[in-house]
């Protein structure tokens, strides 16, 4: 499934460590956003490792899972290409 991953983290420190975590799961398609093709296990896993990143108090993280349909109706303009899910997942 395609989900995306966006956040606001308003300590820089981490910032940087939820941000390396995320990029283990997807790709940055903007500063704070993510696409990541995932199965149920390895979102679950995402989850929980942002989760224990962040201040609960301060910080906010969204994922948001598309289905088929909405996949097929996302447009990009501008710099860069929509990454395809290749059906491979790396661990």
């Amino acid at each position: 499934m395609l989900v995306i991953v966006c956040y606001d983290i308003f300590d820089d420190r981490r910032r940087l460590h939820v941000m390396n975590a995320i990029e283990g799961y997807g790709y940055r398609v903007q500063g704070s956003v993510y696409e990541c093709h995932l199965d149920k296990r390895r979102l679950t896993e995402l989850k929980q490792a942002v989760s224990r990143l962040i201040h609960q108090e301060t910080d906010r993280v969204r994922y948001y899972v598309l289905c088929g349909r909405d996949k097929s109706a996302i447009v990009c303009y501008g710099k860069g290409m929509l990454p395809e899910d290749s059906g491979v997942i790396v661990l």
